[in-house]
């Protein structure tokens, strides 16, 4: 239990939960898991995941690993990632969050620009061995001390963390007060400077957590869905950190799998469902609610936040949806939808969780900068992580940095109402679902395939954009790709056949 009159962590507001109910359900696994990791499904108590919680933060203590180290975490969406985000917490080490369609040069980039000392992984997601993957990355991470993962079968020099969970003899940390405005995680993000590393806070992850808690009005104790992988601040933020804010069950869903995820929110009887927008709003078309009488709070995430205006109305009343805009790593805000189902309208200047309620707290500011950009800031914003890169040339005085984060979205104030009008993505980014990649950095991967290749975004209903390829030889253009150890969102964008096959594309949607 956090000691009194202290700022939360993570870890303490789980303990809490877990003082009071410590027999009630916290966590469920994707009813696929089989297929997903080749693991059996689990679901755990309060009082179970605290006992795993307990023996995998001895673990990483055993493993030499000291406080306030980093420790990177590539996993799926199932009760692992919580367990070990948790587990990191409370052996006082730092998580950084590995996005799952990260390959090697991905993998080896962010490890040693962390210094990352441990990375955790699993054996297979979807048929790919991420372990390997750690491995090779972890072999050019001059940092990474120790590897371990999840799983059947592990590499040889990869430690099993299901062992750790099981081990009896495993000695808990010494307790001890845990600091709230240290660095929790880290996560990255690409700006028109490249990309960055953004460490938050507890108090930021909070913060971020509060904002879709309160405006979206989930009730505690709820049976929570959560189809958003928590490998960024907004997954984190709106899943895991959701789930501790309200005491309830947090049941986990692997992206995508519609039959599934309708299933798991019928038979769980859930209260609230987190997921993209477009998809959540393509389930409400096709009468969830009716299926799902116990639903009464649906989270969209919008990656591609100036698409919300022209969004089709929710129709699953009764059932209200709340729009969460997301700006990259940059930071959120939410708004829950009118009546008629139609967006809200988003005002300049302060806004509060919940929004227009004259008794919230101040959640954060929007405004329009000079550069006619959305600009962020508030208790969820670092400052210092986006803070402007110094001159090449020395000589040459910086300006004094702003105080909020220009997201890089062009924006407009609407002569008529005076709402926020968000009208484009940053130039120069191009983001496909929770990815954003420089264009300029697409187009020098296409040129190593030879003359006439072309890498492009084309419009996507679930992930905003998809990539798209065009090679003299798709099949060697794939295979010289995966050899470079690049996203596989770039490889599969040169197909050979002219259409997207759904079940194909589901498996590669990176929310």
């Amino acid at each position: 239990m956090s000691p009194p009159n202290t700022s939360p962590t993570l870890d303490g507001l789980f303990r809490r939960t877990l003082a009071r109910q410590p027999d009630a359900i916290a966590l469920i696994d994707p009813p696929d898991k089989q297929r997903i990791t080749g693991q059996p499904p689990r679901r755990m108590t309060y009082a179970e995941a605290d006992r795993a919680i307990s023996a995998l933060a001895a673990h990483f203590v055993t493993a030499g690993l000291p406080s306030n180290s980093v420790i990177a975490v590539q996993l799926p969406n199932t009760i692992e990632f919580p367990l070990t985000v948790l587990a990191a917490h409370r052996a006082g080490l730092v998580v950084a969050l590995l996005p799952q369609l990260w390959r090697h040069a991905d993998l080896t980039a962010a490890l040693n620009r962390t210094g990352a000392r441990a990375i955790v992984s699993t054996r297979w997601i979807d048929g790919v061995s991420h372990s390997d993957l750690a491995m090779n990355a972890a072999a050019e991470a001059f940092s990474i001390r120790h590897v371990c993962g999840f799983g059947d079968d592990l590499p040889e020099g990869m430690a099993s963390l299901d062992a750790a969970m099981e081990d009896p003899t495993a000695l808990p940390p010494a307790p001890g007060p845990q600091e709230a405005r240290r660095a929790a995680v880290i996560s990255f993000d690409t700006t028109g400077d490249g990309v960055r590393a953004i460490p938050r806070s507890h108090l930021h992850l909070i913060a971020g957590g509060l904002v879709v808690f309160l405006e979206s009005a989930i009730p505690q104790g709820a049976v929570m869905l959560s189809a958003q992988t928590p490998a960024t601040f907004a997954g984190l933020a709106s899943s895991m950190v959701t789930w501790l804010l309200s005491g309830g069950t947090l049941a986990l869903h692997h992206p995508f799998d519609d039959a599934v995820l309708e299933r798991q929110i019928v038979d769980l009887s859930c209260q609230a469902l987190v997921a993209p927008a477009p998809l959540a709003l393509r389930l409400g078309e096709a009468g969830l609610t009716a299926q799902a009488p116990s639903l009464r709070s649906v989270v969209g995430l919008w990656r591609a936040p100036e698409q919300v205006a022209s969004s089709p109305s929710w129709i699953g009343a009764p059932a209200h949806f709340t729009d969460i805009y997301l700006f990259g790593e940059a930071g959120l805000f939410g708004a829950q939808r009118a009546a008629d189902g139609t967006p809200a309208a988003i005002m300049p200047g302060p806004h509060t969780a919940p929004r227009d309620h004259a008794g919230g707290s101040t959640a954060g500011e929007i405004l329009i900068t000079p550069k006619g950009t959305l600009g962020l800031r508030g208790p969820m914003v670092t400052l210092a992580a986006y803070a402007p890169l110094p001159p090449l040339n020395s000589s040459i005085p910086m300006a004094p940095p702003p105080d909020f984060v220009d997201t890089g979205y062009a924006a407009r104030l609407d002569r008529a109402t005076g709402a926020v009008c968000i009208t484009a993505p940053p130039a120069g980014v191009m983001a496909v679902g929770g990815y954003r990649f420089l264009a300029q950095d697409l187009q020098e991967w296409a040129k190593r395939l030879g003359q006439g290749a072309l890498l492009t975004a084309l419009p996507d209903r679930l992930s905003g954009y998809r990539l798209a390829g065009r090679a003299q030889d798709n099949s060697r253009a794939r295979e010289a790709l995966a050899e470079l150890g690049l996203n596989p969102l770039m490889v599969e964008a040169f197909r050979d056949a002219p259409k997207v096959d759904e079940n194909r594309a589901s498996t590669l949607t990176p929310h």
